[in-house]
Parts: structure tokens; C-alpha cells; sequence
């Protein structure tokens, strides 16, 4: 009875170590890993009653379609998992999360769409990952942000039609990297790709059959041979226009800023003007041909060709105001600090607001004028000088000021 009791004592103590589900087999390896070996099981499911130090988990080439929160809670010490050829085609966000020993994970020749990229930030020991032959459509800008010692990533046949610029830039480890067999629309957004891969030390799988199938005119052409023509990042420049004629400015004193810009493809124009008492961000142009204000900032008129122009222009005007190009191969931006002053010595005003001004010797800045961005200044100083003989009327309104009355200088603009 004796030797009986102690063997059910021992039993009772290895039986959570060597707790195998019966489709599986279990064994040690000589390293002292646990292995559960569960592939060709015809299994549907992730099977429960793994032991919970099973260090490699072999659920290949099963029905597996659905991967849950939980599916994997029972083996929290795994290091490589292995679920190739199953028909995954859901996986809920968490099923990997707490898995944070894992080094290896095969998921490739599955149905997975959409994955919850999320998970992959606790998972820092990763060192492989397939994702190769599934269905992907798009990844995550961020998706392999943690993997710091990823060295193999197999992203190959799927249906990825854009990378985000920056997707592979925190995997300081990676060595190898499968992207071919993808349906790249080769536009200007994947520009970026081309230029990473002239200079990265990372070997590329086949990068000659990583092809484009859009536009119809690189059509076949490897995304490594876009042509650089076609791609060019943004300028911009940004000059001042006045709506004055020669003679006489009427009521009030309207700014008007035009932004210029070049690129391939052509930059959308954005403006973002920041003041004392609000911010506002102009995405296009808000007037439209026919004069109507589209947006409720009736205010900032921005129109198509770049122009934006600010009627009756006052102190609560004051601020930033930038012109932004953007186009798919960058973002480039210009801004000009504008300040209003008024006296009847513009000297004086462009001294006391910039000690750097006497340099410009009071040079006024006229309609079309660029700013010089020679200028040492920071700051583009509106000096209104306003006559005594002009201050009459109701309200003190303007009438007939002479154009040379107004002075633009410290004009600093950054031309990108």
C-alpha cells in the first residue's frame, strides 16, 4: 500500500505539469521546454486543459477559425506558437495581450482581416512573426512599434495596398522582410517605401516581384521603380498681398496672406491661425466661386489659389498664421508672426516692437511683395498710421488714408 500511495502523491504532484488534452501529445524537450503538440488534430478550437508551463504550443493545420480573449489563458509561459494553415479569420483583441514571453508566432495561411495590432505591445521578446497569405488589408502605423527584437517579419501575400510611412522604423532588429505579392497602389503614399529600402541594411524577400498594380502607368513596375518625378515633396512660400489701390484704403484695414506652393502630386492648402483668445484650423478653401462662405469661420476667407484675406484686421487678430502644403510624400509649413500697431510715428512702433527693425531702415513691403527671408526679425509688424485729420466721423472711422502710410516690415518667412 505504501509504494501505491506514494506513486498517487507523485502523480498528484506532476499531474498539472504533465496535463496534456487527449488530442495532443505532450513531451519534454531536452532544453527542459514543454512541448504540447497538437497539429493535424482536425481541432476547431483552441483545445482547453494545457498544462500551464507548456513553453511550445503546435496547433497547425487544424479548423481553427476564432481566436478569443481567452483562448490562450491556460499556457501564459508560451514562447512559440504555432498556428499556421487553420481558417482564423477573427481574433478578438486580447488573445495575445498576456502572452508576453512569446518569441515566436505563426499565423500565416489563415483568413485574418482585420487584427488587433494593440496586442503586440506587451509582446517586446517577439522575434518572428509570420502573417504571411491572409487577407490584410491595411496595418497600423504604430503595429510593430515595441518589437524591439523582431528580426523576421513575413507580411507577403496579403492584400495590402499602402504601408504608412514610418511602419518599420522602430525594429531596430529586423533583418528579413517578406512584402512581396501584395496589390501595392503605387501613388506617392508609398513613395516613401522606395526610399527606405535604398538605404536600409534589411534584406527584402523577392523584392523584384514587390510590384505595383495601380496606376495603370506603373502597372507591373516594382515599387522600388517609381520614378522620382513622380513624387515630390512639398514647398511652400508665403508673400503678402494688399487689396489697396494706389490712392486710398477704405474702411478698415483688410491683411491679405497668399500661400504658394509646388509639389507632385499638386499640395492641398491648409491654414492654421493661432491668436490670444482662439485657434482655428482651415482645411481647404472656404469661399466659393460664386463669393458664399462655405464654412462658419466667415472671418478667415481662404481662398482656392491659396489667397486668405482677414477684413477689418484688428488686435484680436494678432497671432500665428500658417500655411500648411500637403501632398502624399510630405508636409511642409510657413508661418509670420503678425502684430497691429498704430501711431502717427511708424518708426517708433517698429522700434519699440523689435529693436532688430532699424535694421530694415522702415522698408515698407508693397502688394505682391515676398517677405525677405534675409530678415532677422520674427515678427511681421502691421504699423497703421492713422492722420489726426482721418480720425474724424462717427465712431472715429477711416477715410482716405494714403497707402504709404502703411508699413510691413520684419517680415521673417520660412520658405520649404
Amino acid at each position: 500500500m505504501r509504494p501505491l500511495l506514494c506513486c498517487l502523491v507523485l502523480g498528484t504532484l506532476l499531474g498539472p505539469c504533465l496535463a496534456c488534452p487527449s488530442p495532443c501529445s505532450c513531451s519534454t524537450k531536452k532544453n527542459g521546454r514543454l512541448l504540447a503538440e497538437c497539429a493535424y488534430k482536425d481541432l476547431q478550437e483552441v483545445p482547453e486543459g494545457l498544462s500551464s508551463n507548456v513553453t511550445i504550443l503546435t496547433l497547425s493545420a487544424n479548423r481553427i477559425g476564432w481566436l478569443g480573449q481567452g483562448s490562450f489563458a491556460e499556457v501564459p509561459e508560451v514562447q512559440s506558437l504555432w498556428l499556421g494553415y487553420n481558417q482564423i479569420g477573427v481574433v478578438e483583441p486580447g488573445a495575445f495581450a498576456l502572452l508576453v514571453h512569446l518569441k515566436n508566432l505563426d499565423l500565416s495561411h489563415n483568413k485574418i482581416t482585420d487584427f488587433p495590432w494593440q496586442d503586440l505591445r506587451n509582446l517586446s521578446g517577439l522575434q518572428i512573426l509570420k502573417m504571411n497569405n491572409n487577407r490584410l488589408a491595411g496595418l497600423s502605423r504604430d503595429a510593430f512599434r515595441s518589437l524591439k527584437d523582431l528580426r523576421s517579419l513575413w507580411l507577403n501575400d496579403n492584400e495590402l495596398t499602402t504601408l504608412a510611412e514610418g511602419t518599420f522604423d522602430n525594429l531596430p532588429s529586423l533583418s528579413q522582410l517578406q512584402i512581396f505579392n501584395n496589390p501595392f497602389n503605387c501613388s506617392c503614399k508609398v513613395f516613401w517605401l522606395k526610399k527606405w529600402t535604398e538605404r536600409t541594411s534589411v534584406s527584402i524577400t523577392k523584392g523584384g516581384s514587390t510590384l505595383c498594380v495601380a496606376p495603370a502607368r506603373l502597372k507591373g513596375r516594382a515599387v522600388t521603380d517609381i520614378p522620382d518625378h513622380h513624387c515630390v515633396a512639398p514647398s511652400v512660400q508665403l508673400t503678402y498681398l494688399s487689396n489697396l489701390d494706389n490712392t486710398v484704403m477704405y474702411d478698415g484695414l483688410t491683411l491679405t496672406l497668399h500661400c504658394s506652393v509646388a509639389g507632385s502630386p499638386p499640395p492641398e492648402i491648409r491654414w492654421k491661425i493661432q491668436t490670444s483668445g482662439r485657434r482655428v484650423e482651415i482645411n481647404g478653401p472656404n469661399v466659393a466661386r460664386d463669393g458664399n462662405v462655405k464654412q462658419s469661420q466667415e472671418h478667415f476667407l481662404v481662398f482656392k489659389n491659396g489667397t486668405m484675406a482677414i477684413p477689418n484686421f484688428s488686435k484680436e487678430d494678432e497671432g500665428t498664421y500658417t500655411c500648411l502644403a500637403v501632398n502624399d510624400v510630405g508636409t511642409r509649413d510657413v508661418s509670420v508672426n503678425v502684430a497691429l500697431a498704430g501711431s502717427e510715428n511708424p518708426a517708433e512702433d517698429l522700434l519699440r516692437d523689435d529693436p532688430h527693425a532699424g535694421h530694415f531702415g522702415g522698408r515698407s513691403c508693397y502688394k505682391g511683395d515676398e517677405m525677405d527671408p534675409a530678415g532677422v526679425g520674427e515678427k511681421l509688424v502691421i504699423v497703421y498710421h492713422m492722420p489726426r485729420e482721418s480720425k474724424s466721423g462717427a465712431g472715429g472711422a477711416l477715410s482716405q488714408v494714403p497707402l504709404g502710410t502703411l508699413l510691413l516690415a520684419l517680415g521673417i518667412v520660412l520658405c520649404c
